[in-house]
């Protein structure tokens, strides 16, 4: 299959393009560069521009011949979409629905979203199957679930197949240490962790420690990107398009290990892995956190065979820290 992944050179989107190349697809990214990293992607397979500049994307689409895209392409921090919403509804709404115009002009009609479990806001339930309440409490999370329905609504008019994918924490690197997470700021806890025994930082800051949680702190779900790479390999080969006899695929699945860790958990597997006593001070809480934010992964695993290969944390902070001791300033770029 050929597949255009835009937002391709980021965190997930690479990791994502490299392991559909592993599998025999030819996988290009499309990514402008305000928060990827040309390193992060093989030489020959990036192209670089905005999903915004309509003409430029069909010009991808067409110069990658796509069967299909994978759009990971999103502004992501949640502060910055509470100081700055005008940037995250510009980028991610109006910039999607610039990639869906191009996607009609060069007739691609498969697609694969890369959504988010901050759509489901506040939502007390834990697990969270994909049936529960979206009730998104961020800009960010609204972009996300106004996308989700601009794709419901493009794929009903101009015939298209897609699949959403709500994802939990992504977290983790590439087994042998190639590649790995680099943001720039940081806002992801298992890196910002791993700054201490780097001696990036003198201390862990742990917003809240009085939450309704077996410890105090917040609970998450950590995946790690290869087996959010392999749910996304299987959902695109499973995605297609409505014929004159068959509907196409309109599908969602959460991507989550099913078990949650909380903060303090997460820093005890990093001195686990590390070897050192990790410093934290505890702050308030940051508002609009929920609790616990963990997957119901039952339908991925039923629906599409997915078997994640990282469900023990300390395994996938290992492949973490071997990416941030040997690339302690990242990518460099």
């Amino acid at each position: 299959m050929n597949i255009l992944v835009t937002g391709g050179a980021g965190y997930v989107g690479s990791a994502c393009l490299r392991w559909m190349l592993a599998k025999g697809h030819n996988a290009v990214a499309y990514d402008n560069l305000k928060m990827g990293h040309r390193k992060a992607v093989p030489d020959g397979r990036l192209i670089v521009g905005d999903i915004s500049n309509e003409d430029a994307v069909v010009a991808a689409l067409k110069q990658v011949k796509a069967d299909a895209v994978m759009h990971f392409a999103a502004a992501t921090y949640v502060g910055e979409s509470v100081s700055d919403p005008e940037y995250h509804y510009r980028n991610n709404i109006w910039g999607t629905c610039c990639m869906l115009n191009a996607m009609r002009k060069a007739g691609v009609k498969r697609m694969l979203f890369s959504s988010t479990c901050a759509t489901y806001g506040m939502n007390p339930k834990v697990p969270m199957s994909e049936e529960s309440v979206q009730d998104p409490c961020s800009p960010y999370a609204r972009t996300q679930l106004a996308v989700e329905w601009m794709i419901r609504d493009f794929a009903h008019a101009y015939g298209l197949g897609f699949t959403l994918l709500r994802y939990f924490n992504a977290s983790g690197a590439s087994a042998d240490g190639s590649h790995g997470e680099d943001h720039k700021p940081e806002n992801h806890l298992i890196p910002l962790v791993l700054e201490v025994p780097l001696g990036k930082r003198s201390h862990i800051t742990v917003f809240g420690n009085d939450y309704p949680t077996p410890d105090g702190t917040c609970i998450r779900d950590y995946v790690h990107t290869d087996d959010l790479a392999q749910a996304h390999q299987l959902a695109i080969e499973s995605t297609h398009a409505p014929t004159a006899t068959s509907a196409g695929t309109a599908d969602v699945f959460n991507i989550g290990t099913g078990n949650g860790q909380s903060v303090f958990e997460i820093i005890k597997a990093c001195e686990t892995v590390t070897g050192q006593k990790i410093a934290f001070k505890v702050a308030d809480r940051r508002p609009g956190a929920p609790p616990a934010l963990v997957a119901d992964p039952a339908k991925l695993k039923s629906k599409l065979g997915w078997k994640p290969q990282y469900t023990d944390i300390v395994k996938t902070v290992e492949t973490a820290w071997k990416w941030h001791k040997a690339n302690p300033i990242g990518y460099g770029d």
